[in-house]
C-alpha cells in the first residue's frame, strides 16, 4: 500500500513540474504589428499574439516603445493602443511580448512598424504656430453656461510660394473642426484663424491637436502638427466688478471672480497699487477676492487686479491680463487762496486769544514797564487871555494870568 502511494505522489510531482514554464524559455514576439492614423495627431497601434506561442499557465503582456518623433514607453495587456503624437515628421514604434507577473521568463524580441512622414517640400510648412483659448459666458443653456473660443496665428514658411494657402484644423477629444474665419497677410496668404465657439472643454485635460496643411500650384506644401496643453494656452479673463475706496487711512479693494467655468476657490489673485504722487508700485498676492491696506499719505492711487487658476484645480498656467485701472484718492494741492485764508484765520484767532490773555493778566505792563517823563527846566505855563471891557467899551484891558501846571511824574497806564 505504501509503495502505491509513493508511486502516485511521484507522478503528481512530475506532472506539476511539466506544467511549470521553463525559466530559459523565451516568449515569441507579436505578429501583424501595424500603425494607422486614427485622427489629427493620433495613431492606432495594433498587433496580435504569436499563434505559435505555447499555451502556458502564465499571463502575457506587451511592452510598447515609441521610437519617434519623441521617445516614450508603456506596458499593456491589450493588443491595441491609441497614442497622441505629432505626425508631420513620421512615427515609429516597437512592441514585444513580456510575462505580466513572472519576471523570470525572458521577454520576446522586438517587432517594429513605421509611419512615413507626409510628402511636401522643405521650408513650405508654417512656422511659429501659437494658439490661445478664452472662455466667454453664454446664455444658450444652464448646463453649458460657458463656451471656449480658439485663436491661432502662424508665419508663412520661408520657401512657400506666394500663392500658398494654408488650412487649419483642430481636434479635441473626438471632435474635429476646420477653421472658417481666417486672417491674411499683405499677399493674401492665410496667417491666422479664429473659432468663436470651439468644441473644447475649458476644464478638460486632453491634448489640443492642431494641424495645418497647405496647397500651391508650384509645389507640395508640407503639413505641420502641434500639440497644446490647455492650461498652458488658456487666457484667463481678468477679475470683474473691481471697486476701491478710502476711509481715513484704510484702502479697501474688492472684486469678483473672472468669467470662467472654474469655481471661485480655484483662483489666485494679484493686486497692483500705483501711488501716482510718488510714482511707485505695490503688489500683493492672495486667494480671496478682497484686499485691505493702510495708507500713510494723501495721494491718488491706481488699482488693477489679475487672476490665474490655482494648481489645486488645474496645472499652473497663464496669468490673466490686468483689469482696467480704477483711481481712488486725490493728489491735487489746495489752491493758494484757500491756504492764504486758512493762515489768515489761524493768525487772527491766535492774536485774539493773546490779546484776551494780556488784558486779563496785565502782561503788557509787566513786560513793558512805564518810562518816567523828563522834567523841564522851564516851567510850563498856560496863558489865558481875557478881554474885559470897562465903561462904555472904549478902553480894553488885557489880563494875562499864569497858571502853573503840576509836574507829571508818572505816565498813566495805557492798555494796548
Amino acid at each position: 500500500m505504501a509503495r502505491v502511494l509513493l508511486i502516485l505522489l511521484g507522478g503528481a510531482v512530475i506532472l506539476q513540474a511539466d506544467l511549470l514554464p521553463d525559466e530559459t524559455l523565451s516568449l515569441l514576439p507579436p505578429v501583424n504589428f501595424t500603425i494607422k492614423v486614427a485622427g489629427l495627431a493620433q495613431v492606432l497601434l495594433r498587433w496580435e499574439p504569436n499563434p505559435d506561442q505555447e499555451q502556458m499557465n502564465i499571463k502575457l503582456g506587451y511592452h510598447v516603445k515609441i521610437n519617434a518623433p519623441q521617445e516614450d514607453e508603456f506596458e499593456t495587456r491589450s493588443t491595441e493602443s491609441k497614442h497622441v503624437s505629432i505626425l508631420h515628421q513620421g512615427f515609429s514604434a516597437s512592441v514585444r511580448t513580456i510575462p505580466w507577473h513572472n519576471h523570470t521568463l525572458r521577454a520576446s524580441s522586438w517587432v517594429s512598424a513605421e509611419l512615413k512622414a507626409p510628402p511636401g517640400s522643405p521650408g513650405t510648412s508654417i512656422v511659429n504656430l501659437t494658439c490661445t483659448t478664452n472662455t466667454v459666458a453664454t446664455n444658450y443653456t444652464h448646463l453649458q453656461p460657458y463656451q471656449v473660443s480658439l485663436h491661432c496665428t502662424w508665419l508663412v514658411g520661408k520657401d512657400a510660394p506666394e500663392d500658398t494657402q494654408y488650412f487649419l484644423y483642430y481636434r479635441y477629444g473626438s471632435q474635429t473642426e476646420e477653421c472658417q474665419e481666417y486672417s491674411q497677410d499683405t499677399l493674401k496668404r492665410k496667417n491666422a484663424c479664429w473659432f468663436p465657439r470651439a468644441f473644447i472643454h475649458s476644464k478638460g485635460h486632453d491634448w489640443l491637436a492642431v494641424h495645418v496643411n497647405g496647397s500651391s500650384k508650384h509645389t507640395a506644401i508640407k503639413p505641420f502638427d502641434q500639440l497644446f496643453a490647455l492650461h498652458a494656452i488658456d487666457q484667463v479673463n481678468p477679475p470683474v466688478n473691481v471697486t476701491a475706496g478710502i476711509e481715513g487711512t484704510r484702502l479697501s479693494i474688492r472684486w469678483e471672480k473672472p468669467v470662467s467655468a472654474f469655481p471661485a476657490h480655484c483662483f489666485d489673485y494679484e493686486v497692483k497699487i500705483y501711488n501716482m504722487r510718488k510714482g511707485y508700485f505695490q503688489t500683493a498676492n492672495m486667494t480671496t477676492s478682497e484686499f485691505t491696506s493702510t495708507i500713510r499719505d494723501i495721494s491718488k492711487y491706481s488699482i488693477q487686479v489679475r487672476a490665474a487658476v490655482r494648481s489645486v484645480c488645474r496645472a499652473a498656467g497663464l496669468w490673466s491680463k490686468w483689469s482696467q485701472p480704477i483711481d481712488v484718492g486725490t493728489d491735487e494741492p489746495k489752491p493758494w487762496t484757500e491756504w492764504f485764508l486758512l493762515v489768515l484765520m489761524t493768525t487772527a484767532c491766535i492774536v485774539f486769544i493773546l490779546s484776551l490773555v494780556c488784558r486779563r493778566c496785565h502782561l503788557w505792563t509787566k513786560l513793558f514797564p512805564p518810562v518816567p517823563a523828563p522834567k523841564s527846566s522851564i516851567k510850563d505855563f498856560v496863558v489865558n487871555v481875557n478881554y474885559e471891557k470897562s465903561g462904555s467899551g472904549e478902553t480894553e484891558i488885557e489880563v494875562i494870568s499864569y497858571v502853573e501846571e503840576p509836574e507829571l511824574e508818572v505816565l498813566e497806564d495805557f492798555v494796548f
